[in-house]
């Protein structure tokens, strides 16, 4: 079991509600490792060491699995990248992911990183928040934002799905082209949901929604299997559907 987080620049976020995103984030360790049967190894990534030491002291709360329990404080895609090395080999190993960014940290290239092991099922707590925000009224075609989302999207194509071309009229009545945002966040979730099929074996079509207490969506759980085995990603996609589908 992998956990990797880390959080964002204070203020870039603001309108995410801090305090509502952690109350969706604090648990996940214990939750995994009060899960029975328990897992052979643990892995937590965390960037912030204040966390960490938090971690240090969950840990040691369950003496029983400790020596189970690996803590990296480090940057989670340079910890996932040394993880998911082409030098190691996955055929003998399954791993689950929980991949819980606070912002948009996580690159497309960790994303892909993880699908090519084919041995890791992933739990993505998707940004959707951070995404809207970050695609402004009239597109940016370059730097700032764009390129973040360009780093977290994998690719560049959002601006013709998220964009739509009008025409207004500037002074003297002369028309100049302009591209304003026309998406939606169901829109933008399910451009997520296809750009997770093309590296994953599996991907749960509807992700689970998390919103903050005006109703407005915070992240998408997204569930995503690596093992292309039939017999392996038929079981795990129903149970994941089970899952997400519970409110």
């Amino acid at each position: 079991m992998i956990r990797a987080s880390c959080p964002d620049a204070p203020g870039l976020f603001d309108e995410l509600e801090t305090g509502e995103v952690e109350r969706y984030r604090d648990g996940s360790a214990r939750i995994a490792l009060q899960t029975q049967p328990p897992f052979d190894k643990y892995v937590f990534i965390e960037k912030d060491p204040a966390k960490c030491e938090v971690l240090e002291d969950l840990k040691a709360s369950f003496p029983e699995s400790a020596r189970k329990i690996d803590i990296r404080n480090g940057d989670a895609n340079t910890c996932i990248a040394s993880m998911c090395s082409p030098r190691r080999d996955w055929t003998r190993h399954r791993a689950v992911m929980f991949l819980d960014p606070f912002g948009m940290q996580v690159g497309w290239k960790t994303i892909e990183l993880i699908a090519a092991t084919r041995a890791i099922d992933l739990w993505y707590l998707f940004p959707i928040g951070s995404v809207n925000r970050l695609l402004e009224r009239k597109q940016c075609q370059h730097g700032g934002f764009a390129d973040c989302l360009d780093r977290t999207l994998g690719a560049r194509d959002w601006r013709d799905v998220f964009y739509k071309r009008s025409v207004e009229q500037a002074l003297f009545g002369s028309g100049f082209d302009s591209l304003e945002k026309d998406a939606s966040f169901e829109e933008i979730g399910r451009y997520i949901v296809t750009r997770l099929k093309t590296v994953f074996a599996g991907v749960v079509e509807v992700p689970y929604v998390l919103r903050n207490s005006k109703s407005a969506p915070l992240f998408m759980l997204c569930f995503v299997v690596g093992n292309p085995n039939p017999k392996a990603l038929g079981p795990a996609l129903t149970i994941a559907r089970d899952i997400l589908m519970k409110d």
